[in-house]
């Protein structure tokens, strides 16, 4: 294709890939978004583990157009609003017993400027309390936090960090809990998760006392393919944030409001962080939304302070978008849909077990809640992964739009340039008969991309 046909392809926007034709979605309704082609995909994906309540609810438009209609935007310096502060109050209801009586909230406008925001929340947090040596913020290997320069020095996804490295802050990261491919070639429950004790090494070749925060995804997002960590490791990451005096970041921008079955993830595991991040679903895509919730505890520093976070967005605690928030979890509640995620979970989570053993590319199928992973490799056996010229996730992203079954494809989970998977994120609304779509529509995609690699050389 000649550069004039790559810009007719693009149009005016900067894509993300300008050597990319994508299909114009013109709408979407529950499950399923249709372009303007007439092509009806099934969003498997929800859109990158977005949509939760489903595509094109009536009411939630309704909520923003009312919101709009009678007051758009002020700023959050010189006002607030009734419904900013109400979406607060029904965050905080769904945290942790910590940030019940006394903790705040700070809407954004996503996920990454909640983890900008919470970085700087806890450095000035130790600030007011006059540590003024604490200002690392430590994560993991193979994580991903947000895309800004702040949450990407804190993300450990190789691909996404290597162009920008001179200019990203280096506090350090620690092996992933990835136990499919244990990095420190270990085996579950032998390892009494070690991977979790990588944070106490850390701590005692480094001053614990220059250290602010942990930060880990309480199950991994894109850049793992929803690993959930063993029981054990979250506890054990929590007490040696506490031990050290070290405040404890859950990001959930994907696996909160809901996602994983419970309001937070890290509720399955009784953990309270310090602070919780939030984006994606809590507003269903409906308006960019994130929110960072301070514990009580964190909030009291600064109430006992300076009073003053010296920091702030434009359009933090926008009016229309909070109004879609309180819309969607209005929604969440009057339909049930916690309540839906663990069974529909369960139920997606055998039918794709059950794709595995009908795949040779297949090599792990993982997850909690609507939030699963399906990792390729060229051999299940020894778990080799395909070389990353192959691009297999791609392939199968392809091979499943065709099929009608929108994916999250993703690259570099085995060392940041091998490793090939899909992540599945559809909303909470799914049901058993667009399961079966899924898996046939996958299926059909996983028997075209094993023809094809078997004529390049691939043997299963």
């Amino acid at each position: 294709m000649n550069g004039g046909e790559w810009r007719s392809a693009s149009g005016a926007l900067f894509s993300r890939n300008l050597h990319r034709r994508y299909p114009l979605a013109a709408r979407a309704e529950g499950s399923w978004i249709y372009t303007d082609e007439g092509k009806k995909v099934l969003d498997a994906a929800g859109s990158a583990a977005v949509v939760s309540i489903g595509h094109g609810v009536a009411q939630i438009g309704q909520a923003m157009a009312e919101q709009a209609a009678k007051l758009a935007f002020v700023h959050s310096s010189e006002f607030q609003t009734r419904i900013a502060q109400q979406l607060a109050e029904r965050l905080l209801a769904l945290a942790p017993s910590n940030f019940q009586r006394g903790g705040r909230v700070f809407l954004t406008s996503g996920g990454s400027e909640a983890t900008e925001t919470a970085i700087k929340l806890c450095r000035q947090y130790f600030v007011e309390r006059g540590e003024t040596r604490r200002l690392k913020i430590v994560s993991r290997r193979q994580s991903y936090h947000g895309s800004t320069i702040g949450a990407l020095s804190v993300s450990g996804n190789t691909g996404r960090r290597e162009p920008f490295l001179p200019l990203l802050a280096e506090w350090g990261h620690i092996a992933p809990c990835y136990c499919y491919r244990c990095p420190l070639g270990l085996e579950y429950p032998q390892c009494n998760v070690a991977c979790a004790d990588e944070l106490e090494k850390y701590l005692e070749e480094n001053d614990p006392e220059t250290v602010a925060a942990f930060i880990f995804e309480p199950v991994s997002g894109a850049t793992l393919g929803a690993v959930a960590p063993p029981a054990g490791y979250a506890e054990r990451i929590a007490e040696i944030c506490r031990r050290h005096g070290i405040l404890l970041i859950a990001d959930e921008v994907m696996t909160g409001i809901g996602r994983t079955g419970k309001p937070f993830a890290v509720d399955h595991w009784g953990v309270k962080p310090d602070v919780l991040l939030v984006g994606k679903g809590v507003a269903s895509g409906y308006a960019p939304l994130g929110a960072v919730l301070a514990s009580t505890d964190v909030a009291d520093a600064f109430v006992r302070g300076s009073g003053r976070l010296i920091h702030g967005f434009t359009y933090s605690a926008h009016p229309v978008a909070a109004a879609a928030g309180v819309a969607v979890l209005d929604y969440i509640q009057e339909k049930h849909l916690f309540n839906r995620v663990a069974p529909t979970g369960v139920e997606l989570g055998r039918a794709l077990e059950a794709l595995r053993n009908d795949s040779a590319i297949i090599g792990d199928v993982r997850g909690l809640g609507l939030l699963w992973g399906i990792e390729f490799v060229r051999d299940r056996e020894s778990r080799t992964p395909f070389e990353a010229a192959a691009q297999v996730a791609d392939l199968v992203f392809d091979a499943a739009y065709d099929a009608g079954v929108l994916t999250y494809p993703i690259h570099g989970c085995v060392d940041g340039t091998r490793g090939d998977h899909l992540l599945l994120a559809p909303p909470f609304i799914l049901s058993s008969e667009e399961i079966a779509d899924l898996v046939v529509g996958l299926k059909t995609a996983l028997g075209r991309v094993e023809q094809n690699l078997s004529n390049s050389g691939w043997k299963p």
